[in-house]
Formats: structure tokens, C-alpha cells, sequence
């Protein structure tokens, strides 16, 4: 069918399947893969085998000093940069920055991008086979921030990377890049992050419980085992709840306000009157927007994965077993570049100010100005690039004394 939205149309083919996780059985597209071994979560589950998929752009040099990793959030995966095509529904989350003669130029460095634990394209998560055939399912573990750090540095040390010049990432890839900066402050030598957190608060937390909530409600969630459901029965419309109310905090309310005011499509508000307590709300702009995306992310995503990394997200406290956020920070010494999105209101300035206080290896905070929200990350490509570019040129003076 073909869904009509004010920002071009969608085409979508049949029935929404239970799950669009990447499958074995998939093409591969760019993706490369690390089969890592057994491996032992921080709540002490021991998966057998844990296959890690990555890409990379750019060749690494002979000392191994040119190496960039990039940390992608809640649902960007391991294709950061190329276009969509056979094996990748989009094209890369930010292409715009990485290629050769873009902000991290690839005749340059060795980018490396890895789908997290937990996630759904490529690399070990609920849709991933267990020893017995089936999909992991509801016997998917909680997995934390430091589990996928963990998995990210045995793909380094099988790169045979000793530290990367310089890693960045936004949102959830962020609170890994700063993670990382704490856990193994040897392996990297600058870091940039974007529109994240030291600790996710409790306001953060709740839109979470919120969202996981309504997947959790959809019977066709089955407590996670709906891999085997028909197209159209699985927990799309949880999910697409769920991705409505994250979206809302994606971007911020003057833009929605600019861009769909009270705008009523495809109805005379006067015949607004005449609906009844059970039938849907008449269709304001916004609505056909929310719609837009929940569909969207149905096409490309997996119901538990969302559910995993969600979780992942609420439980990150840097400062958890550390003596504090305080003192997990003040050990960060190499060079940091904090950037926040002034419209932000998933994670305000504030923490990102909170960064930049704690952080020895911080200067300043770096805004980026945007309409969009926390989406400024994905929108605002000039400015993000000139940060990006700032992060880089100090990655390639370390590089020169190394």
C-alpha cells in the first residue's frame, strides 16, 4: 500500500513482518564479521558464540595510528556511510561526513562502525539464533552500555588496533565513546560526543518505561517470542507507539509547531464534531507525521532490540561502581569535544555542560543550533561536519607525535 504523508510518500509492500532484523539468510551488503568467541555479560550470561558485524572505509596504515571509530545510536547500525541497496534498506546515517574529502576523509583514516550487541543487524541480539535453532528471544539477556564497549574492544584487538585516534558518536554511541574513555582510557586518543549523557536521568528514564510499555501491551509481542508470527502479527503496532513517543522527544516542539501548527488533513473540521468517542481523532498533520515514522522504523527494525538497547540506555550511570559520575570523569585526560544541540530536549544542555565541567580533557561546550532537536545530529550536516572536523585535525596533531 502506499502511505500518503506531506513529506513525500512511502511504499510499502504487503503486511508488516514480525521482525526486519538482518537474518543469515539476507544479503550481506558491505558488512564484514567477527565471530568473537563466548562471551560473558556484566549479569554474568555467557552467550557461546557472539558474531560481531562491521564495516569499514579507508585502509589502515602500517603503524595502525590512523584508526576512527564511530559508535551509532538507539537505531542506526553499523552502514554509516554508502548508499541503500542490496543489504541496507537506507543509506548511510552519516554519510555526509564520512567519504573521501568529507569532514573524516577516508583517503585518509580507517573508519570502523560495528552494529552493538543487542542490535539487529548483523550482530548477536534477540533475533540471532541460539545453539538450538531458535531465536534468542525472551531468553535474551539485559545487556548493558559496558557489554557492548566490551564486544567493541574485542573487535578492536582483532583489528589489531592499538588505540583509535579518535572516536565519536552521538546519543546512545555516545554514552559508549564516554564509556570507553573511562573503562580503557589506553585504547583512545580523543573522543567527541553528541547530544548525550554521563548518567540517563529519571525523566529519560520514564519516556523509556513509557515507550516499553506499549510494545510490552501488543500481544503480538508474545514476551519476545514472535519470530515465528505471520506478516502483520507481530509487535508492529507497540513498536510504532513506541517509536511516536521517542519521536516526540527527538525533535523539538517550536519545529513541530512551525511545521503542523493545528493543521487538520483530508476532513472538514467542521464535520470534527460529528465523530464519536471510538473512532480515531481527526487526522492533524502531526498524526500522519508520528504515523510516518512508526511505519518506517517497523521496515527497517526488531521489537526486542528496541527493547534491549532502551534498557541498555536507562541503566548507563558512568559513575556506577566508580565512585561517582565526579570521579568516573575527572579521569578522562585525553582531549574531549562535547557538543550539544541547543533544541535538544531528550538530553538537555545541561548534561553535556556537565561534561564539559567534569572532564579534564574537555575545553568547552560546542553548540550546534538547530530547529530539529536532538535529530539536529542527523539534520544539521555543515555544522556537525565543522566539529567533527575540529575533533579530527586534533586527532591527526596526537597522530604526528605519537
Amino acid at each position: 500500500m502506499t502511505a500518503p504523508t506531506p513529506y513525500g510518500p512511502l511504499s510499502y509492500e504487503g503486511l508488516t513482518p514480525a521482525s526486519c532484523a538482518w537474518r543469515e539468510s539476507d544479503p550481506v551488503g558491505d558488512r564484514l564479521f567477527f565471530e568473537l568467541g563466548e562471551f560473558t555479560t556484566q549479569s554474568g550470561f555467557s552467550f557461546p558464540q557472539v558474531q560481531v558485524a562491521y564495516e569499514t572505509w579507508g585502509s589502515l596504515n602500517a603503524d595502525k595510528s590512523n584508526a576512527i571509530y564511530i559508535a551509532h545510536a538507539l537505531t542506526g547500525d553499523s552502514h554509516v556511510s554508502g548508499p541503500a541497496g542490496v543489504g541496507h534498506k537506507t543509506a548511510g546515517w552519516w554519510d555526509s561526513l564520512v567519504g573521501p574529502g568529507r569532514a573524516i576523509d577516508t583517503n585518509e583514516w580507517f573508519v570502523v562502525c560495528a552494529n552493538v550487541l543487542g542490535g539487529c543487524q548483523g550482530t548477536t541480539g534477540p533475533a540471532s539464533l541460539a545453539p538450538d535453532g531458535r531465536a534468542w528471544g525472551s531468553r535474551f539477556p539485559v545487556i548493558t552500555v559496558g557489554d557492548m564497549v566490551e564486544v567493541e574492544l574485542l573487535l578492536t584487538d582483532a583489528l589489531g588496533i592499538d588505540s583509535w585516534a579518535l572516536m565519536l558518536g552521538p546519543s546512545l554511541g555516545g554514552m559508549r565513546v564516554i564509556e570507553w574513555l573511562v573503562a580503557h582510557p589506553d585504547r583512545v586518543r580523543g573522543g567527541l560526543v553528541l547530544g548525550t549523557t554521563a548518567a540517563v536521568s529519571a525523566d529519560q528514564i520514564g519516556t523509556h518505561v513509557t515507550q516499553l510499555s506499549a510494545i510490552y501491551a501488543d500481544p503480538g509481542f508474545n514476551g519476545g517470542d514472535y519470530y515465528d508470527a505471520a506478516a502483520g502479527q507481530g509487535p508492529h503496532i507497540g513498536m510504532g507507539i513506541a517509536r511516536r513517543i521517542a519521536h516526540l522527544t527527538y525533535r523539538s516542539s517550536g519545529e513541530l509547531d512551525e511545521r503542523f501548527g493545528r493543521e487538520i488533513q483530508n476532513i472538514d473540521p467542521h464535520d470534527v464534531a460529528e465523530q464519536t468517542v471510538g473512532q480515531p481523532i481527526a487526522p492533524f498533520a502531526i498524526t500522519s507525521y508520528l504515523d510516518h515514522h512508526a511505519e518506517k522504523l517497523a521496515r527497517r527494525f526488531d521489537a526486542n532490540t528496541y527493547v534491549t538497547l532502551t534498557n541498555a540506555m536507562s541503566l548507563f550511570d558512568v559513575g556506577r561502581g566508580r565512585g561517582g559520575v565526579e570521579a568516573a570523569l575527572g579521569r578522562v585526560n585525553v582531549p574531549l569535544t562535547v557538543v550539544a544541540i541547543d533544541s535538544d530536549r531528550l538530553f538537555p544542555n545541561r548534561q553535556q555542560q556537565q561534561l564539559v565541567d567534569l572532564v579534564p580533557g574537555a575545553d568547552e561546550l560546542h553548540t550546534v543550533h538547530s530547529l530539529h532537536g536532538h535529530d539536529g545530529f542527523l539534520v544539521e550536516d555543515e555544522q556537525v561536519a565543522y566539529f567533527v572536523q575540529q575533533a579530527v585535525q586534533r586527532a591527526r596533531t596526537l597522530r604526528s607525535v605519537v
